[in-house]
């Protein structure tokens, strides 16, 4: 399996528990019963990865708010188009967990003022639809992104550009990290600080997202584009020339 496991799952040393919901959707209907099931995806290969810290931190927010969470490892994951039919054993379980999971979170360096190729080329090895399944259509999305340099939102914007194109509900709330270099101790913990407290909240609010969505992503990505060309097979080439000529 290409996950990434979770150092000291349960320990928030930056977390002051005074002020946590341990369960932010409490109060809202959950008719599935099951933990939210949220996918992690970071944007960076390098050993000491400034987005896969910022992607574990979230993780075992994640977890202490009630949600099952797993970070995918891209590590030996190919270029879209690098191998045929994209028969490899990344992209299949990439995709797997898409189909697994109800929201996901997207964690991206900014380098030369975008996202990185190494998430690009993750979100590329997801397809709109595998036939009948859809493996992004109708979860919820929480953007982040880590910065060198000073604040920017370049990476998060264009993040949710695709999140959008994924046919996903971005959540309004994000997290931007400037100067990440600075806000990690040696043991890749994040420093209390504002910005460790919005993500809190940006996994706050993508656990009450996902609590309320995901009974109803079906309905939510039905389209009659599709259902119509589902039905293509059916469709009277007669009658259609007919209606078209009634419309021009």
């Amino acid at each position: 399996m290409r996950l990434r496991t979770l150092s000291d799952p349960d320990h928030l040393p930056a977390l002051d528990k005074r002020f946590v919901r341990q369960r932010p959707g409490q109060g809202l209907p959950d008719t599935l019963g099951h933990p939210p099931r949220i996918l992690l995806l970071y944007g960076s290969l390098r050993e000491r990865s400034f987005s896969r810290l910022a992607v574990e931190e979230a993780a075992r927010l994640l977890r202490h708010f009630g949600a099952e969470t797993r970070i995918f490892d891209p590590s030996d994951l190919p270029l879209p188009d690098q191998v045929a039919g994209d028969d490899h054993p990344a992209v299949c379980e990439l995709r797997e967990l898409a189909i697994w999971s109800e929201g996901q979170v997207w964690c991206s360096p900014e380098r030369h003022g975008q996202i990185t190729g190494v998430m690009k080329t993750q979100i590329d090895h997801l397809p709109l639809s595998m036939g009948a399944v859809r493996p992004t259509q109708g979860r919820t999305l929480a953007v982040m992104q880590v910065s060198g340099g000073s604040q920017s939102f370049n990476a998060v914007n264009t993040l949710r550009l695709l999140g959008r194109w994924m046919r996903m509900v971005t959540i309004p709330n994000q997290s931007s990290v400037p100067k990440a270099y600075q806000e990690f101790d040696e043991a890749g913990r994040m420093r209390p600080s504002p910005l460790y407290d919005r993500i809190v909240d940006v996994m706050e609010e993508l656990v009450r997202f996902t609590l309320l969505l995901r009974p109803h992503a079906e309905p939510l990505v039905d389209r009659y584009s599709e259902r119509r060309e589902a039905a293509g097979a059916k469709a009277d080439p007669v009658t259609d020339k007919a209606a078209v000529s009634q419309a021009t």
